[in-house]
């Protein structure tokens, strides 16, 4: 358990029903979005090697500190919210965390499947660009780079803040660490992945998440009030299987999923899917070449006869 009013107090035991479901889940969004922050800063690393500027390497790590620092500020806001606020204002901040999340992650995953084949051009551009400005333009544009990564990293967490242990935590720690392995591997030419294929499936999972984390929110702020139909179920499948074994315990910590969803609930979830996935799914139509200029003949002076 996190207790955030008398400092860190972190316990791992006992181990609740669902540690596989929130060690899997926490995991993989570690290791997605910390793929995402090492690639990042590999490719930033690199450049700079590459143009013999090792010298403004430590005002990148300034700028990954800085922006670790400002992710670990957010994921103890929200677990503070969630420790220390209840009854009512607790269901509120985590309705409205619920849908901030949704809305950045969703912006983030979509705006990936577009950027990933240029992101690598983009940041060299970028570095480039900020060597010619100064030290802070280099802080900044590591701080920005790698902090969206964190900062959405952190609300995403939001699913797992009623969790009374510290096993998201761990979950997703390790996730993040094995994301650092495979970016220096990717460094060092030790490990090749096809990032395109990666990107996809993963983004997919962290879709199906968000919509779960958005069916979340709306019940939420159904019990606060601020939404209407609170008492109007979909359906209840409750009885359909033990949702308390370890199946079900996965299918609910990993995907925020209830056996009996609010029609809006369910109206929310689906439409979500339904959109944000035929949008991330579609095809990305490759950039067009520029056109190459054509410099017209250079006239030559005729010879008398």
């Amino acid at each position: 358990m996190i207790d955030m009013s008398g400092g860190l107090n972190v316990s791992l035991s006992p181990a609740p029903p669902d540690v596989s479901a929130q060690l899997f889940g926490s995991g993989l969004i570690g290791l997605r979005e910390g793929l995402e922050a090492g690639i990042v800063v590999m490719v930033l690393v690199a450049f700079l090697v590459k143009m013999e500027r090792r010298d403004a390497l430590k005002w990148v790590w300034l700028g990954v500190a800085g922006a670790v620092a400002v992710t670990v500020g957010v994921f103890l806001v929200v677990q503070y919210s969630a420790y220390n606020v209840s009854g009512l204002a607790a269901e509120a901040v985590a309705g409205v965390a619920s849908l901030v999340a949704v809305a950045i992650v969703t912006t983030m995953v979509l705006w990936m499947r577009k950027a990933a084949a240029s992101i690598s051009g983009e940041l060299r551009a970028g570095m480039s660009r900020a060597l010619e400005t100064g030290a802070l333009a280099v802080v900044m544009l590591a701080f920005l780079a790698v902090g969206r990564e964190g900062v959405e990293t952190a609300l995403f967490m939001v699913g797992y803040a009623e969790a009374e242990t510290a096993w998201p935590l761990v979950g997703l720690l390790a996730g993040v660490a094995v994301a650092v392995g495979i970016a220096w591997g990717m460094y060092a030419g030790a490990v090749r992945i096809n990032l395109a294929k990666f990107f996809k499936y993963t983004g997919v999972f962290l879709i199906v998440v968000a919509a779960g984390i958005l069916a979340y929110g709306i019940g939420a702020l159904q019990t606060v009030g601020w939404l209407p139909m609170a008492g109007l179920h979909a359906f209840d499948i409750s009885s359909w299987f033990n949702w308390s074994a370890w199946y079900g315990e996965i299918v609910q910590g990993v995907f925020n999923i209830t056996p009996t969803p609010t029609v809006l609930q369910l109206l929310c979830w689906l439409a979500y899917l339904v959109v944000v996935l035929t949008v991330f799914l579609r095809p990305v139509k490759p950039a067009a070449p520029q056109p190459r200029s054509v410099q017209p003949p250079v006239p030559v002076a005729e010879r008398s006869a």
